[in-house]
């Protein structure tokens, strides 16, 4: 049997995976594609692996279809062409391992294969004990990739390296890799018989490798959405079933070959720099020295040049036995060309429903439809086709991460042919259109912080704003000119802003490059490019610091700096003002300040410091109007996160890029505006409408992650203060045994104490002293983890009582602060780089390492004061029972944290401490009080619970005035004497 398999994707679990990547909807792309085999991906993720479980039925051996009642609900929404046809999923999972060896940092990924479920189940309990692969579908684990291999033969299934040539995460790769796959996989190095080519290389490069011959090659599409499945695949004749798939692989009797994108489409095909927009052949890099002409940083080295480094063959050598390979183009790619507009808007979608319809699957139109049977239906499809059989295309190359460009014609050749609006000249049948695929909902998994009812974003026929709710349809959906969104805690704002940008891109076909996206933090920024990038859409997303720093780049010569000018950190400024002035302290007062005798001392080093990312380009746009026009013109859709935050010179900033009828959206909540401290000024939130006359005004009031206990809470809090009239906000979905307490504690220490008992209650108990000694009654909350606990506090101090409470329990923790362990060079090397015996502590560790006791104090001392402790007792602690593991950052742990360093993050259980008068509201004495604020910062503290929130004061002060306004709650304490014990504690759930 001849058959198509896709073996390497990814769930709805995965980081930045469309929500639509679940087994009914893969099934349904599968069908439309043409391909017989799919890979589940992803099966070590326990809800995903539930849905398996629940989803699949067993089919051929090692095989699963899709359950019966699902399978046709299917079907229905398929046009004949494409019902009833086979598809089968075997088990799959791509691993990420980072590790040491040989003195180097290896970051290798790797696709899993089992044969049946326990054997998943047991490769899961195997791996669960080395990392967290509950948080994401690609768990990351501090495992060597020999290890990996050995666990997975142990569980009975097989290993394939990813896309080998990534220049970041594989076995090849230039960044991190092996200069052989044997290399890397050691002593068990002779079980690896397959390895996956990656989208930027085809079989015709590694053919050039010799070492690569005793493998088979295969492609997957490592699709992030149903969509994209197939557009790599693997083509077998063999029997349907697991053990054939694998003997083929071993044997490469019945491999027959493979199914990929031109190699020059991958991200990763040459080298160079995204940011510096530098694309280089491997002949100019090497010319260059590896050295971007740009920055002069190192040049990301792509594949095309990691294969000529690697190679010992010339081009064009295929060795004896070879399988075969064909280069295709996706069929949306292609109708997009010549229609003009987006592969994923509406009219490409319906023009390939009726190819489809006509022919078949997707890639039976690719490959075997013949040429004037296309032509008949569409003359200039025909034409591409033909000419993509030939190989005829033109070739973009990607590189750093940067798609490459692959066109069937060539620049204008349409325009001068009558443009797409002929394409389509001979109608087909009129037939009924195909409806969007009804599917069977999965297993509800726990509840999602931000989440609108059913989004579908990928879905077949369906717009970016489907899945929205109406207020963030409303906002999401809005066309031109200035737009504020006022959005409430928990009610998707990210979602609303990246849905927006994604719908005006690709639904009233504003171009990319001309969208500009700001946000105040590199991980917002981050976040957000990823979710535009699950949405199909990349524009330009930045800080406005790296706004800054774009805008220099572009004009260092008016400033006397050169292009690759460097921004001084803290230390390095104190360094420059000391050379001016040559004392510490007089350093410290001109850095802060602002001295223009240090400033001058920056530029003759060619340097800015962090102020100056805003405030030079501030300065160059005010003194020139020609440029301000210049970069309204290339940015003409601008769009700003957290509009509450913005300080004098962003807000500058923004009125020059944004002009008053531009086409500017604001979206934040004035309530949670609590940087007053940095400069942030909520007045210009306040004022949006007055700077931008006729703006639009959007509520988002839904709110997704807080229990109706939260949600009522916070809102009484706030509301003798709130900076929106008639504040709004609604609770959505299911939390559970959801409830907020006020706990009165008669000390810091008993406070303390009472979190760690709560914590143990809630989890259903931490360890078996915790039934034995009745503290824990009942199993608790379910469901959670150490990490789904937070507690915040207004002041660092709060946080010694709780961390001595915590240590003393065993119960792990981090304590989010700028001190950490992670940035203590001495520290960090011996934890990070040395091994470990199981039971060893870390102070046995860094003595053993630094090889005299003294030493390992000096290293040791800063942590000890850190946690508010002497050394000596902090040594005792930790040499009596905190493995490494508590050290770990991917250990679940507790989040010890500032209300300030809370925002933007969530837990299902949150404490709040210290919710005492003179601590919150913080007062300090002789300075002027912001009560507001203080409430604020409440507000912003208490809408990070999900489920249960727990207030807590002492009886060294009087309790926090903003508890006054609070309506129904559990009231909880031991400060009073008790006349009997139990009950209490017992009771609160």
């Amino acid at each position: 049997m001849r058959f198509v398999a896709d073996l390497h994707i990814h769930s709805k679990y995965s980081r930045a995976c469309s929500r639509d990547c679940d087994l009914e909807h893969l099934t349904w792309w599968a069908r439309r594609k043409g391909i017989t085999l799919v890979g589940t991906g992803d099966f070590t993720h326990p809800a995903w692996h539930d849905h398996l479980r629940d989803a699949l039925v067993p089919a051929e051996p090692g095989l699963f279809r899709l359950r019966d009642d699902l399978d046709r609900e299917i079907d229905r929404t398929l046009p004949p062409s494409l019902r009833a046809r086979t598809v089968r999923f075997m088990l799959s999972v791509e691993i990420s391992t980072i590790y040491k060896r040989d003195g180097r940092t290896r970051k290798v990924h790797h696709l899993v294969y089992l044969p049946d479920l326990e054997s998943a189940a047991e490769f899961n309990r195997r791996l669960a004990r080395i990392g967290n692969i509950a948080s994401d579908g690609r768990p990351i684990l501090g495992l060597d990739s020999r290890d990996l291999l050995e666990i997975t033969l142990e569980c009975g299934g097989y290993l394939v390296p990813a896309h080998v040539w990534t220049p970041w995460f594989a076995v090849l790769g230039s960044k991190s890799g092996f200069d052989a796959v044997a290399d890397c996989y050691a002593d068990l190095a002779d079980h690896v018989f397959a390895v996956e080519t990656g989208l930027s290389s085809d079989p015709e490069m590694n053919w050039r490798v010799s070492s690569l011959d005793r493998y088979r090659l295969v492609s997957n599409s490592d699709a992030h959405s149903p969509p994209a499945l197939g557009r790599e695949a693997t083509v077998f004749d063999t029997d349907l079933d697991y053990h054939s798939v694998r003997r083929a692989l071993e044997t490469g009797v019945g491999h027959a070959g493979s199914i990929e994108f031109f190699p020059e489409e991958g991200k990763y095909h040459v080298d160079g720099h995204r940011k510096c927009g530098v694309r280089l052949e491997p002949a100019e890099t090497a010319a260059l020295g590896g050295i971007c002409p740009v920055c002069g940083k190192p040049v990301t080295v792509g594949v095309s040049s990691r294969v000529e480094e690697l190679a010992d063959r010339a081009a064009g050598f295929r060795p004896d036995g070879a399988a075969g390979f064909v280069n295709l183009v996706p069929l949306p790619e292609i109708v997009s060309e010549v229609v003009g507009t987006g592969p994923k808007s509406k009219r490409v979608l319906a023009e390939v429903d009726r190819l489809v319809a006509a022919f078949g699957p997707e890639l039976v139109v690719l490959r075997d439809v013949p040429v004037d049977e296309l032509a008949a239906l569409s003359p200039l499809v025909g034409e591409a086709v033909e000419r993509l059989r030939r190989g005829r295309v033109v070739r973009d190359a990607g590189y750093d991460g940067e798609y490459g460009v692959i066109r069937l014609f060539e620049p204008g050749e349409l325009e001068r042919r009558g443009s797409a609006l002929s394409l389509f000249e001979f109608a087909p049948p009129a037939r009924a259109e195909a409806p969007a695929p009804v599917v069977a909902p999965a297993p509800a998994p726990a509840p999602r912080a931000v989440a609108a009812p059913a989004p579908a974003d990928h879905a077949h026929g369906t717009g970016l704003l489907d899945g929205l709710d109406p207020d963030q349809r409303a906002a999401a959906g809005s066309g031109g000119g200035p737009l504020l969104i006022i959005a409430g805690p928990g009610t998707g704002k990210t979602r609303t802003l990246t849905h927006r940008i994604a719908h005006l891109v690709t639904e009233r076909a504003v171009p990319a490059e001309e969208c500009l996206a700001i946000t105040f933090t590199r991980r917002a920024a981050e976040e957000m490019a990823e979710r535009l990038e699950a949405l199909g859409v990349r524009v330009a997303v930045a800080t406005f610091h790296s706004l800054g720093v774009r805008i220099l780049r572009e004009h260092h010569a008016r400033l006397g700096l050169s292009a690759s000018f460097g921004i001084a950190d803290p230390e390095r400024q104190v360094e420059v003002a000391r050379s001016v002035c040559g004392d510490d302290g007089e350093a410290r007062r001109l850095v802060a300040e602002g001295a223009e005798i240090y400033k001058k001392a920056l530029r003759a080093q060619d340097l800015v410091d962090f102020d100056d990312l805003v405030a030079l380009p501030l300065a160059l746009l005010e003194d020139d109007p020609a440029l301000v026009d210049a970069y309204r013109d290339r940015y003409r859709w601008i769009s700003v996160d957290e509009y509450q935050d913005v300080d004098e010179r962003q807000y500058r900033l923004l009125g020059l890029l944004a002009p008053p009828d531009g086409n500017l959206t604001a979206i934040g909540d004035p309530d949670q505006a609590i940087y007053r401290f940095r400069g942030a000024d909520v007045g210009f939130f306040l004022r949006f409408r007055e700077d931008f006359p006729g703006a639009r005004v959007v509520h988002l009031t839904r709110n997704y992650r807080s229990s109706a206990a939260v949600v009522r809470g916070a809102l009484e809090v706030i509301s003798p203060s709130t900076l929106v009239p008639g504040r709004e906000l609604h609770p959505f979905g299911d939390h559970g045994d959801a409830l907020i307490a006020v706990h009165h504690a008669a000390s810091e220490q008993a406070e303390a104490a009472f979190v760690v008992r709560t914590i143990e209650q809630v989890l259903g108990g931490a360890s078996f002293h915790a039934f034995d000694s009745g503290r824990v009654t009942s199993d608790g909350t379910q469901g959670l983890g150490f990490s789904d606990f937070a507690v915040l506090y207004r002041t660092d101090r709060r946080s010694r009582a709780l961390v001595d409470a915590l240590t003393q329990s065993g119960l792990p923790f981090q304590k989010r602060s700028h001190d950490r362990l992670a940035d203590r060079p001495g520290v960090a090397r011996i934890v990070r780089e040395l091994p470990f015996t199981a039971g060893e502590s870390v102070v046995d560790r860094v003595r053993a390492a630094a090889g005299e006791d003294h030493v390992a104090h000096e290293l040791l001392k800063p942590l000890a004061v850190e946690c508010g402790t002497d050394f000596e007792r902090f040594h005792t602690t930790l040499a009596l029972g905190v493995e490494v593991d508590a050290w770990d950052p991917r250990a679940d742990r507790i989040s010890l944290l500032t209300l300030h360093a809370s925002k933007g993050l969530e837990f299902p259980v949150v404490f709040i401490v210290g919710c005492e008068d003179g601590l919150l509201p913080l007062r300090w004495p002789g300075q002027d009080d912001d009560t507001d604020e203080e409430r604020r910062l409440l507000f912003v503290g208490m809408t990070r619970a999900r489920r249960h929130l727990f207030l807590s004061h002492t009886a060294a002060r009087p309790r926090s005035p903003f508890l006054a306004d609070l309506g129904e709650f559990r009231r909880i304490g031991d400060a009073q004497p008790k006349r009997r014990r139990g009950g209490t504690q017992a009771s609160l759930f």
